[in-house]
């Protein structure tokens, strides 16, 4: 074992290295420097990796390569956040948890990463600003964090969901019984990690299918003593999820498909849980067993010092100030700044932008494609030549800011103003 994470260490070491050589952006030195203070990792928020969801093999989607020469800085911040993955596993190992190992062992994804039908935001006349993030998530682009070396291989023709304790009658319930049995819902959702750092990877937005809980449940007769449902995954994971939230949120699903096809294996092929405005780590993957019970429990990660709530934070992030693509309007020139901003399941209403200490100025917002997915911003600034700090802010959808304080991502999830240098 020792071997193995030392080769592992050595292995991505060598990678980062080329990597950097590669893009021309200095030393690895420096290229890490920069990412951990910009993530702000401590050795206990090593843990962070929150491998209740998904490893971070892949990155936020790959944007259209950098353009050499005055978008350096740009340059090394988009190649730093395409290594937020691997950096954040390394940190997690380095860390001590050593059960908790980033695995690169991806299947073929039976879709590609556009989405089946038509995005509602199609016919919006406010485009992303070029090098912002994907707005949809190529499915093999999808962040996740595991908590074992390598993901269950689940045989979905012999897989059983089993619900069962307090209920009047227990089920047993095929793939096929819940995709023939109960309605399908559809939902566009964004799906973050509670150790995400401010502007990083691990992060993505897909397209869920599945039935409701509520629909689910429904048909066991629970008990007017059952309090909460306790959720066990094959890969040793489990949640506990309160039964008055199942009651007042019919977005809850027992999701089976990712982008109108089954969820690959890594993804927790045939069943996993989506809980609107939560981080990943309260909804696992692989899920076998449903338990209704009287008290509440901790969860897995809960149990290691992460939040018990772990709702998502109000984040706003700088993808790209676009010094190449400046537009010149009305005589003037300007120059498109872009990138997202989320608050889980309760959107988003405002994003300003400030560049070094001048006042803050509202951005425009695209519309989202849901009301639980990340929206997309853009704000074009009168140019002035010089090096500039862009930072951004926003306040969710019922007017609430989001938290200023910089804060690491232990125990529930990063805080503070996501900033930017560029020079022009």
């Amino acid at each position: 074992m020792v071997l193995w994470v030392l080769a592992t260490f050595a292995t991505w070491g060598a990678a980062l290295g080329w990597s950097v050589a590669r893009a021309g952006m200095g030393t690895a030195s420096d290229v890490l420097t920069e990412r951990l203070d910009k993530a702000e990792v401590t050795p206990s928020a090593g843990l962070a990796m929150e491998p209740t969801l998904e490893s971070a093999p892949k990155l936020a989607p790959e944007p259209a390569p950098e353009p050499a020469g005055n978008v350096v800085r740009v340059g090394r911040r988009r190649f730093l956040v395409q290594l937020g993955g691997a950096t954040a596993a390394i940190t997690l190992v380095g860390a001590g948890l050593g059960a908790v190992l980033r695995t690169s062992e991806q299947q073929p994804v039976p879709t590609g990463g556009q989405p089946t039908v038509p995005l509602p935001n199609a016919d919006s006349s406010i485009e992303p600003v070029p090098g912002t993030r994907a707005e949809y998530t190529p499915v093999e682009d999808h962040y996740r964090i595991d908590i074992n070396a390598t993901p269950p291989n689940v045989d979905g023709t012999s897989w059983r969901l089993k619900i069962f304790g307090l209920v009047a009658s227990p089920l047993t319930l095929s793939i096929d019984q819940i995709v023939a049995d109960y309605e399908p819902v559809d939902q566009f959702v964004t799906l973050a990690c509670v150790s995400n750092p401010l502007g990083g990877p691990l992060i993505g937005t897909t397209r869920w299918t599945g039935a409701r809980l509520q629909d689910v449940l429904a048909d066991v007769g629970v008990q007017e003593n059952a309090k909460y449902a306790r959720t066990y995954a094959v890969d040793g994971f489990h949640e506990t999820l309160a039964l008055d939230l199942v009651r007042s949120e019919p977005r809850i699903m027992l999701a089976y498909n990712w982008n109108d096809a089954p969820l690959p294996r890594v993804h927790g092929y045939p069943l996993r849980i989506y809980i609107p405005d939560h981080y990943g780590m309260k909804q696992p993957r692989w899920i076998e067993e449903i338990e209704l019970v009287d008290e509440y429990v901790d969860g897995y990660w809960v149990t290691r010092g992460w939040d018990r709530e772990a709702t998502m934070k109000v984040t706003s992030v700088i993808d790209v100030v676009a010094v190449d693509g400046i537009i010149e309007r009305d005589g003037g020139r300007f120059v498109p700044v872009g990138g997202i901003a989320h608050a889980g399941a309760r959107s988003i209403s405002r994003v300003e932008v400030q560049v070094d200490d001048g006042e803050w100025q509202e951005a425009t917002l695209r519309p989202p494609l849901s009301d639980t997915t990340w929206v997309i911003w853009r704000y074009e600034w009168p140019f002035q030549p010089g090096e500039h700090v862009f930072r951004v802010r926003c306040n969710d959808g019922g007017g609430a800011p989001q938290i200023t304080e910089r804060q690491g991502t232990f125990p529930s999830g990063a805080t503070g103003i996501d900033s930017l240098s560029a020079e022009l």
